[in-house]
């Protein structure tokens, strides 16, 4: 079959994939997804009790609101998926995307440097076609070419491959007579399958986070009231802090992080040394404001009673997108002793259940691992040799500048792979950036100095938290959208007033183009 020709290939039709679409369809790009729909994670790794961590207003995109935005619930999975997919019909984005069209393979075929010959780096549609996807039919098996001039790539970190722990040599899954599964497995099966495989089991669940935590919970929702239900048991192995709502005595919780003010107190990339005088003298403001958190939390949950309360300060988690909400019934059901805490550094199998490196036991019919996702295998996987060297550093970090360009991969673009507290609109302003960047209404600096911001902002998350990996700029996303802006040539103060500029939050609703201004 011959090569078919395209300026544009986006993979993945997620949250990331369709904002991209959406931002590049004057380019009639086309989109590879491989499943039969769209919605990413949400589909895929998602839960029958799972919702998202904030009101839907804080999870919108910018031109297309939430019909009932004002509502404070947090959405389920299913009303996210109904709203993605009312935003892909409202943009008539379908018309780009092959479903069950899986990326197998991409190749750099272009002999032409990706810094040109002054270190700058490149047009990225250079008029030509540079990479050749390998495309998959997953109904067929049948294999397609794409020649394309630019890959975006929107596959991002979660999802399709489990992240499994090692265990020594015997003691893994093959020694345990009961069923062993991933959360990824859990979230493929069907409400009453799911039901019947924790019903009366003696279930154990690996892992403290998000999806660990509300695992235990549907577990324990399952066997209550049951006359055979047994314990879940949460095997935890590092603790992270949890928040029960966005309240902190009386005060919202985005009055501490998500305001110009708040966000004056942390340190960012590239800051003038005043700043970093400014930072350094109000270090004490900082690090009361993370005590502050930590003692609501503490009073307002038995953290302490169930040895469930970090070591670490509360800052480190938000800095690293690691903060949680916790579901209002999971201390109920430890309470009522319907889910069992076990804090445990390391375990491995036996023959009945696993066995702990207190030298204690316990006996398991099924043994779930929450224990997360390998996101770089899913890229090293597709990725040619001699580009997989670039897509991490030693750190285990990803290099992208502004959370979107790796400077040593040619003609390619990241949407999806940089964190923050809102998700959506990070990859949304990023595909409006990247939209901007494709046509040319502004340059990239050289590569040399591209690497030396990716550089920086690296510094700054590994003195602001030990999990820095996570890539997360939760602590000066403000400031973060204040450089993309001025890049676009945007006024980066979207606000009306300097009150609302300096303590009023910000959101999507606060980059939409519509109500733009420019500053050039």
């Amino acid at each position: 079959m011959a090569p078919i020709l395209s300026k544009i290939a986006i993979v993945g039709a997620g949250v990331s994939g369709i904002a991209a679409a959406k931002q590049l369809a004057h380019h009639q790009p086309v989109v590879f997804e491989a499943t039969d729909c769209i919605g990413g994670v949400w589909k895929h790794c998602s839960y029958h009790s799972t919702k998202l961590q904030s009101p839907r207003c804080d999870y919108e995109f910018a031109d297309f609101p939430w019909p009932n935005r004002e509502n404070a619930d947090f959405p389920s999975h299913l009303e996210i998926l109904k709203y993605l997919d009312s935003y892909a019909s409202h943009f008539d984005l379908r018309r780009f995307i092959r479903f069950n069209s899986k990326v197998v393979a991409v190749r750099f075929i272009s002999d032409v440097s990706a810094n040109g010959d002054s270190g700058e780096y490149g047009v990225l549609l250079p008029g030509r076609p540079v990479w050749e996807i390998s495309v998959m039919d997953t109904e067929s098996g049948t294999i397609q070419l794409y020649k394309v001039e630019m890959v975006v790539m929107c596959i991002g970190k979660y999802g399709d491959i489990a992240r499994l722990p090692e265990f020594p040599s015997g003691r893994g899954p093959e020694k345990f007579a009961g069923k062993v599964m991933h959360s990824l497995d859990y979230c493929k099966l069907g409400k009453e399958e799911a039901r019947e495989l924790v019903k009366g089991k003696r279930v154990a669940v690996i892992g403290y986070k998000k999806s660990a935590i509300d695992l235990a919970v549907e577990c324990a929702q399952t066997n209550e009231g049951e006359e055979e239900g047994q314990a879940c048991t949460m095997v935890v192995r590092g603790l992270h802090w949890t928040v029960p709502h966005y309240w902190v005595w009386g005060l919202p919780f985005f009055f501490f992080f998500s305001t110009r003010s708040s966000q004056f107190l942390h340190e960012r990339p590239n800051q003038t040394f005043l700043k970093t005088l400014i930072c350094l003298l109000l270090s004490p403001i900082k690090q009361g404001v993370s005590k502050f958190i930590e003692s609501y939390l503490t009073w307002k949950m038995p953290l302490v009673k169930y040895g469930l309360k970090p070591e670490h300060p509360f800052l480190e988690d938000y800095a690293s997108c690691q903060m949680a909400i916790m579901p209002e019934t999971f201390f109920r059901h430890a309470d009522e002793g319907r889910i069992v805490i076990k804090k445990a550094s390391k375990w491995w199998f036996w023959n009945g259940g696993i066995e702990f490196d207190d030298g204690s036991r316990s006996e398991f019919d099924v043994v779930i691992m929450a224990t997360g996702f390998d996101g770089n295998k899913k890229l090293h996987d597709i990725f040619p040799p001699q580009f997989r060297t670039f897509l991490h550093y030693p750190s285990g970090m990803m290099p992208l500048y502004r959370g979107t360009i790796n400077p040593m991969i040619p003609n390619m673009a990241f949407v999806g792979y940089l964190e923050s507290v809102a998700n959506l609109h990070t990859a949304e302003i990023r595909s409006i950036w990247l939209a901007r960047l494709v046509d040319e209404k502004f340059k990239l600096p050289e590569t040399r100095k591209m690497v030396e911001q990716i550089n920086e902002e690296m510094e700054v998350m590994k003195r602001t938290t030990r999990f820095y990996k996570r890539h997360c700029i939760s602590t000066y996303s403000i400031n973060h959208s204040d450089q993309m802006c001025e890049e676009m040539g945007w006024n980066p103060w979207r606000k009306n007033t300097w009150f609302s500029e300096a303590f009023s939050p910000y959101g999507s609703q606060d980059y939409n183009k519509t109500t733009t201004t420019t500053t050039k």
